[in-house]
């Protein structure tokens, strides 16, 4: 309504100019009586507020339309009327829609061809990283060992990459099963034993055995990947513990790892998910990308977990993840 009244503003000032005219012509043809002036304003009133209510009844739909907000690009095809501005409005809606939908079907297109690209790169790179591998294994040289570090480093980098191209497209890479946290656990430290021994970091195992969680595995294990980096890279230094510690409350289980390392100062705490922050200690540990904890946060999401991170400067730093012991909750978004 308040749109309509706005439209009709002009019409009104020249109304009223029109209308403050009658007297003046009346009064130079030589009327003397007011009785006529006032038949033609009248009338002429009457007539105005006729072509307002009909005016207003033909394009309601419309008015509502531009006022209302959207909530889908699908709304914004409802048809507004059947008056010549209201059906010219949705014509041009229409086409475009139909124009911005294009665009986006290139864009996806783009996007996914992108995606197939860094997909195909990176299992290409794994080839060559594999065949260095087993040429160096076994090697006692401490050039050899020097080696191996890097191809871990240039490992996980890759990693990191393909599961951040696969993030756009996580329901079809996504299977629900009951996962041995315990078990899990052990995965990871076992993949991640180099960096513990050459940075002098220890795990402590603290999951029961017989805790089960529904998760995706291949997932999951990706997110502890990238907790145990952060943890070890953060910790070097001589008899410095990672702990992995995991139990129930009520409904949920959780998973803690704990590590005494350097800690977060207090005002990164709240920008530590956010993607391509660094913050202090990532400026002081040049290798740090700043993408770790933001994968995390995503990959929790998309799996239904919930992530929670407390920081102390010179105590450490503790990441928890909260597992419901139901799989119904796992529906990728």
């Amino acid at each position: 309504m308040n749109l309509f009244w706005r439209e009709q503003t002009p019409l009104f000032i020249f109304y009223l100019i029109q209308l403050s005219l009658f007297p003046l012509i009346y009064w130079l043809e030589g009327y003397k009586e007011w009785s006529a002036p006032l038949y033609s304003a009248f009338l002429s009133f009457f007539l105005l507020v006729c072509y307002l209510v009909y005016r207003y009844a033909s394009h309601r739909s419309f008015y509502r339309c531009l006022t209302r907000d959207a909530d889908s690009l699908e709304s914004t095809l409802q048809k507004t009327g059947n008056a010549p501005l209201p059906k010219a409005f949705d014509q041009y809606v229409e086409k475009q829609f139909q124009l911005y939908n294009r665009e986006i079907i290139q864009y996806k297109n783009r996007i996914e061809d992108h995606i197939n690209f860094i997909t195909q790169w990176v299992h290409q790179m794994k080839t060559p990283i594999s065949v260095i591998h087993l040429t160096v294994q076994g090697e006692e040289n401490p050039k050899f060992r020097s080696i191996q570090d890097e191809l871990d480093r240039l490992r996980k980098g890759l990693e990191m990459v393909l599961y951040a191209s696969r993030l756009n497209r996580f329901e079809q890479d996504f299977l629900v099963e009951p996962i041995k946290l315990a078990q899990l656990v052990q995965q990871a430290i076992s993949e991640n034993r180099r960096p513990f021994i050459g940075n002098q970091v220890y795990p402590e195992l603290l999951v029961p055995e017989n805790l089960f969680v529904y998760s995706d595995e291949k997932w999951l294990l990706f997110v502890l990947n990238q907790l145990i980096t952060n943890a070890v890279r953060y910790s070097a230094g001589k008899g410095k513990k990672i702990a992995f510690y995991a139990d129930r409350q009520g409904e949920k289980a959780f998973l803690e790892v704990r590590d005494e390392g350097i800690g977060i100062p207090k005002q990164d705490l709240h920008r530590v998910f956010e993607p391509y922050f660094t913050g202090q200690r990532g400026r002081e540990f040049r290798e740090s990308t700043g993408m770790g904890l933001y994968l995390v946060r995503k990959i929790c999401d998309q799996l239904g977990h919930q992530v929670e991170l407390e920081s102390e400067e010179g105590v450490g730093t503790t990441v928890r993840i909260f597992f419901r012991q139901s799989p119904s909750h796992l529906t990728p978004s």
